[in-house]
């Protein structure tokens, strides 16, 4: 990067009050109009304390700061720079959203999960999701969001050796959209509240008007049989791996040789497939399945291969088809990592910045809606804009500078001239003015 000028004789100062930083911002602020989102937070949330006042506000504060890159209380101050207060008005200061977010109960934050299901039902209404009348696909994976003060409620050591928590966290796997998040402490099991957590991420969907058929995919953590239950009850097929237990391994040792079908891989003969019957669990909770397993032959000369002759990965499922679909189709369960890793990278969970767990649990419940509207921008902008990640959408649209001028008692923002990606946010400005406002 070059310059004609002597750069040290360029100076620097901070007085244009009609420049709004993060000006691209304007889209997903107008899909939540459109969606009702501060309406609904404060028709639904109901807080006790001295910051229970203006709900709405105060979300929609935190969910642009995230938008705009924050991850922490302080840094919803970049709304209120330059004439950004003047387009997104109302915004509160960080010290207000610290003490609105200290208001939270538990029960406040199954509130803000209402909204949150309200909002989903609305954006999948408006066409911003996937085909409801196609099969649609849930990924449930957890994650560890680590913490290093040693005050914060919840957060402690787990299973990781790591300190933090331990949310849970569901999403589409057609769309990327987060469906529904949870938050545990660091030491909770990953199978706690599992079965809850996916009778109501299945509810959602249903509500939300998706008529296809459901599939759940889930690692081996969350192999229960509260889980599995929970997904045939609700009329949902599974796919979830399962550990090496002994029963699992007597299964694998009786498959025949000829059994084996060998798996179109990187590496010529490197894998095969195999299925058997299979009974999970015993008694009234018993299960018959479908026992799925993949061998995989060490790379040679690896210390693996001086060990073992195949190392073997097992799935269970009560789906229909062939297992080299089924079991393909598994191994993409591993799209749900990308949405973790957009949550924790660029729409806020980079940490959670409050030493009260029902203060933390709102922050994830923010997390999800920022990341959200995120991608319904996305998906709004078309074409290979819907696979992009929220960084993305932060670098080439929210990033975007303009300077704010009035006309005709309207606010005009006057964006760079040839700004690289200005059809893209005038696409997903004119799908979000085609949706009507909620009645």
């Amino acid at each position: 990067m070059r310059s004609s000028h002597k750069l040290d004789r360029v100076v620097v100062s901070f007085d244009e009050d009609n420049l709004v930083p993060n000006a691209g911002l304007v889209a997903p602020a107008e899909l939540a109009q459109k969606l009702g989102v501060g309406e609904l937070v404060d028709e639904r949330v109901r807080l006790t304390g001295p910051g229970k006042a203006n709900s709405g506000i105060k979300a929609l504060t935190v969910v642009g700061a995230m938008l705009a890159g924050g991850d922490s209380i302080d840094d919803t101050d970049v709304l209120r720079a330059g004439a950004v207060p003047k387009v997104f008005d109302q915004t509160r200061a960080p010290s207000t959203i610290g003490t609105w977010l200290r208001c939270f109960t538990w029960a406040a934050v199954r509130m803000l999960d209402a909204v949150l299901r309200v909002v989903l039902v609305r954006a999948w209404a408006a066409g911003l999701g996937p085909d409801l009348a196609a099969p649609l696909t849930i990924d449930c994976d957890s994650t560890i969001c680590e913490t290093y003060g040693t005050k914060k409620q919840g957060g402690v050591f787990g299973h990781t050796m790591v300190r933090g928590y331990h949310p849970m966290v569901s999403s589409c796997a057609q769309t990327q959209e987060v469906l529904h998040a949870r938050m545990r402490g660091g030491n909770a099991h990953s199978a706690r509240g599992a079965a809850g957590f996916i009778r109501e991420t299945i509810a959602r969907v249903r509500a939300a008007g998706a008529r296809g058929p459901l599939t759940v995919r889930a690692d081996s953590a969350f192999y229960s049989k509260g889980f599995l239950w929970a997904c045939r009850e609700a009329d949902a097929r599974f796919s979830v791996t399962v550990k090496m237990n002994p029963s699992i391994r007597r299964a694998i040792d009786g498959i025949p040789d000829d059994a084996w079908t060998k798996i179109p891989y990187w590496l010529e003969g490197g894998a095969d497939v195999a299925e058997v019957p299979y009974r999970c669990f015993a008694g009234r909770h018993a299960l018959k399945v479908r026992l799925i397993v993949r061998r995989v032959r060490p790379t040679p000369g690896s210390q693996l291969a001086l060990d073992v002759v195949f190392d073997y990965h097992a799935l269970v499922t009560d789906r229909e088809g062939t297992m080299l679909e089924l079991e393909a189709d598994h191994r993409d369960h591993a799209v749900v990592e990308l949405v973790i890793r957009d949550l924790k990278a660029d729409a806020g969970l980079a940490h959670l910045p409050s030493g009260k767990f029902p203060a933390n649990a709102a922050w994830l419940a923010l997390t999800t809606l920022a990341y959200n509207l995120g991608r319904w921008t996305l998906r709004a902008a078309g074409g290979e804009w819907a696979t992009a990640t929220i960084g993305t959408l932060r670098r080439c649209l929210l990033s975007m500078p303009a300077r704010l001028a009035r006309s005709a008692r309207r606010l005009r923002l006057r964006a760079p001239t040839n700004w690289p990606w200005r059809h893209t946010l005038m696409r997903a400005r004119a799908v979000f003015a085609a949706i009507p406002a909620p009645g």
